[in-house]
């Protein structure tokens, strides 16, 4: 009687978590190493923007750091460090579960965009805290902050990668790019098992559209990019994560909702809060794709258009409408039409 290899089991959003921080832990440590290393080729001082940010945040949400003279400073310096872990670790988690709802690259590309995404993470808030001046940087300060970052960036991947399951039969990639190499991704597969991405169809002009769509709802509410697809996907086109992720969702939905009525809220066009709203955007249109077995370069792209039109569009209603009703007002009116568009992008009866 031949005998037939079990299909692995779905890995679980606590494992996708568990996978995403060590990979982050191990990246980090990498970007550390090379980082030490340049200090002592160089002979130069160690970077302060670390605890100068950290102070500069702390100012901002009004509780500075406690402790005078040299105690402040040693919790400072602590601080500046425990911030740079906890951005490493939190890239990695983000880069698994993207991995974990599909969105997969080679490890050349998938490790440069994992260190650019680890370098925007430190250097933006920095930028917004008025740290430091990105505009001023010269050549030098570019490659001596880049060159870390993509240590860490192809460490964390690789790690990410190593600690992948095999695929389940019948599940496919978000973006399964092929091998930096020109290897065939048929060739890593089992005979009789390779990826259903082969036979995906080009994207339509409907899925465009929708994905466009749904990436101007993430420019107005970022959290509904990733949870507009993922709430409203069932049956054969529901996408990974299940009842956990569709509550993280949830909570995530009704967190921004609240938080974008405070006037303590930063702008969503400043350097921390457009990227977030541009990664809302092509994730949603890749998840878009993968829900209608359809290639995700194209509505990916389409999503982050449509969040760049949709964070530009957002900020000038608020601003317009700001001067003539309550902000508050304004903003209930843009929940809906961003809810609207949610529900037209992403309802899976509506397919391009």
């Amino acid at each position: 009687m031949s005998r037939h290899p079990a299909s692995p089991r779905p890995r679980r959003p606590i494992h996708t978590v568990l996978a995403g921080a060590v990979a982050g832990a191990a990246g980090t440590t990498v970007l550390n190493a090379v980082t030490y290393g340049d200090m002592a080729r160089r002979g130069r001082a160690p970077s302060t923007v670390p605890e100068q940010t950290v102070t500069a945040l702390a100012e901002r949400l009004d509780r500075p750091i406690g402790g005078r003279g040299p105690e402040r400073e040693h919790r400072t310096t602590a601080l500046g460090a425990l911030s740079g872990y906890a951005a490493g670790v939190g890239v990695g988690k983000l880069v698994g579960f993207a991995r974990a709802a599909g969105l997969r690259m080679p490890a050349g590309i998938g490790g440069v965009a994992t260190g650019a995404l680890a370098m925007a993470a430190t250097d933006l808030p920095a930028h917004a805290l008025g740290v430091t001046d990105l505009r001023t940087w010269t050549r030098a300060d570019w490659v001596s902050d880049a060159v870390p970052h993509l240590a860490y960036g192809l460490t964390t991947h690789a790690t990410l990668r190593a600690l992948d399951s095999a695929p389940r039969p019948g599940r496919t990639a978000v973006l399964d790019l092929p091998s930096l190499g020109g290897r065939s991704s048929t060739a890593r597969h089992p005979r009789g098992q390779e990826p259903a991405a082969q036979g995906r169809s080009r994207a339509s002009a409907g899925l465009l559209l929708r994905s466009a769509l749904l990436g101007v709802a993430a420019g107005g509410r970022s959290s509904l990019g990733l949870a507009g697809p993922l709430l409203l996907s069932t049956g054969a086109g529901a996408l990974p994560g299940g009842a956990p992720a569709a509550a993280l969702s949830s909570l995530a939905v009704g967190g921004e909702l609240l938080a974008d009525k405070l006037p303590t809220t930063p702008s969503r066009l400043s350097a921390a809060g457009l990227p977030v709203r541009l990664a809302s955007g092509l994730v949603g249109g890749a998840a878009l794709a993968r829900r209608e077995h359809a290639r995700a370069v194209l509505p990916a792209l389409a999503g982050v258009t449509g969040a760049v039109a949709g964070s530009y569009a957002g900020a000038a209603w608020r601003a317009w409408a700001g001067q003539r009703v309550p902000d508050v007002e304004a903003a209930l009116v843009e929940d809906v039409v961003a809810a609207a568009l949610t529900l037209a992008a992403a309802l899976p009866h509506r397919r391009g």
